[in-house]
């Protein structure tokens, strides 16, 4: 969900020219092309700052920090540079299949600058479905430096990238169909459902060493039980990236802070383990995240305050499935969700309204002043109101920067949480 609001005369306008000669929709067509100004270039200052700020601890301990064996740092590094090409095409990308987003009518207004010249301005929407290309194609070319036909992890790996490429597909369905909420709620298990079937891991999970005397048992095989777990986790992770969303930045911005989050922490569990199966695991979440970082920082150099491309559905439900496969396949679930602290308030302060049991709108979005060019809490459940509430009036950039901090906080609260119950909770 984007903060955005699609004129309705625009697509009775396009279904009238469909009616008309062949000619009238050339000349409609490019007329269109011409009359609509080129998207804003991308903020390169804002962006390089921040790859900066979020890279430069984890790769320090890849690469110096840490000894990690050869042949998975070759893997690693040969990733990293189809990761780094990936953004530079993405970003020559996004300009290309804007045009093409807008000729079709995919477009919005930003709401939270209705009134002013900015808000009347046609913005093209579901530019995730470019990022998520993107990311495909290097993925698939990443098999050839890294995975052999007898390779254990190539059939999972192939599966993750069904799962994705199933969530790709849906979310740039909704964006064109604007599929009712209950609908979109259960679309990520279908997506899911490659994955699922492919996976051959465990389905145990380790009981904590304080309840090892009350249950009997270390180790627990949940058996299906697990496999359904699995499919929640990917729901949650897909529609909790589209529910807290709303303002510029807002839904790229989260996603990168949480993947960088988890390349630090891959990197310190392959940094600390002995166990090569261990380490596979926590680099086949590397060789996912480190696109899915790459490509979203490319798209946020566009969709950054103020936003000259909207994301889209296409976006929001590739990052939330990417990050949901790389947690499920690299067996640390737990700390994903904790990564996710912010996205599991906003869901539980949004279950009232979600559910039925309060009124929704269609846009649970903050009011606009337009004297002032701030934002005011609505009662909406929602993070980004309740951060209004408690803490007063901003400005959407304000507000944005200060929602991401709360994410990068509560990844933060993740890594200290698990060095303090090391050792004694497992």
């Amino acid at each position: 969900m984007t903060a955005r609001k699609r004129a309705p005369s625009e697509t009775t306008a396009a279904a009238a020219a469909a009616t008309q000669p062949q000619s009238q929709e050339t000349t409609t067509a490019a007329s269109a092309t011409t009359t609509d100004p080129p998207i804003a270039p991308p903020k390169s200052g804002t962006i390089l700052k921040l790859s900066l700020l979020l890279i430069v601890p984890y790769a320090y301990l890849i690469l110096f920090h840490y000894r990690v064996d050869g042949d998975l740092k070759r893997s690693i590094l040969i990733n990293a540079a189809l990761s780094l090409a990936g953004f530079f095409v993405t970003r020559t990308l996004i300009p290309v299949a804007s045009r093409y987003v807008l000729r079709r009518g995919l477009f919005g207004y930003d709401i939270n600058k209705k009134g002013t010249p900015q808000g009347s301005v046609k913005v093209p929407e579901s530019l995730g479905i470019a990022v998520g290309v993107v990311f495909l194609v290097l993925a698939i070319i990443f098999q050839y430096f890294n995975f052999t036909s007898d390779s254990n992890w190539l059939v999972e790996y192939n599966a993750a990238l069904a799962s994705i490429c199933f969530m790709i597909l849906l979310g740039f369905v909704d964006d064109v169909l604007d599929v009712p909420w209950r609908v979109k709620l259960i679309l990520p298990s279908f997506a899911a459902l490659p994955l699922l079937m492919a996976y051959a891991g465990h389905t145990t999970i380790i009981i904590p060493k304080p309840l090892i005397p009350y249950v009997g048992l270390e180790v627990l095989d949940l058996g299906w039980i697990y496999k359904l777990y699995m499919g929640l986790l990917a729901v949650f992770c897909t529609n909790s990236i589209n529910i807290h969303a709303g303002l510029n930045g807002l839904e790229v911005g989260q996603t990168v802070v949480i993947a960088s989050a988890i390349l630090i922490h891959n990197a310190m569990q392959i940094g600390a383990s002995t166990d090569s199966e261990y380490k596979q695991a926590h680099a086949f979440s590397i060789y996912l995240v480190q696109p899915l970082l790459a490509t979203s920082l490319a798209l946020l150099s566009y969709n950054w305050y103020p936003s000259s491309v909207f994301v889209g559905d296409t976006y929001t439900y590739f990052a939330g499935m990417t990050m949901a496969v790389v947690g499920i396949l690299g067996h640390f679930s737990e700390t994903l969700l904790i990564f996710f602290i912010p996205q599991v308030l906003n869901f539980l302060l949004s279950l009232p309204q979600l559910s039925g049991y309060v009124k929704c709108p269609r846009h649970r979005l903050p009011r606009f002043d337009l004297q002032t060019g701030l934002l005011t809490g609505t009662n909406d459940g929602t993070v980004v109101n309740l951060f209004l509430r408690k803490f007063g009036r901003m400005s959407e950039k304000s507000l944005c920067i200060v929602l991401l901090i709360f994410q990068a906080i509560g990844c933060c609260f993740c890594f200290v949480l698990r060095w303090f119950l090391a050792g004694w909770y497992k």
